[in-house]
């Protein structure tokens, strides 16, 4: 299984977000992706929980970290 990263942290919103749904939309099946955030990304949040999508998120001193997919 490999693991893509998105270091999303400096961005202002929308970026964050569209970057995210650009990779989870190419992401292979098992494959995870792991957002490095400023913030925690409700609205992203929202709409995997809404989706049934697998993530988990951890929020770090230097960063909110957000793993989607396999896991």
């Amino acid at each position: 299984m490999s693991d893509k990263v998105i270091d999303a942290r400096g961005l202002e919103p929308p970026e964050p977000f569209e970057l995210a749904m650009e990779a989870l939309a190419d992401l292979p099946e098992g494959e995870t992706l792991t957002l490095l955030l400023d913030r925690t990304p409700w609205p992203l949040l929202r709409m995997l929980d809404r989706d049934g999508t697998r993530y988990e998120y951890e929020v770090r001193d230097d960063a909110v970290e957000v793993r989607i997919g396999g896991l």
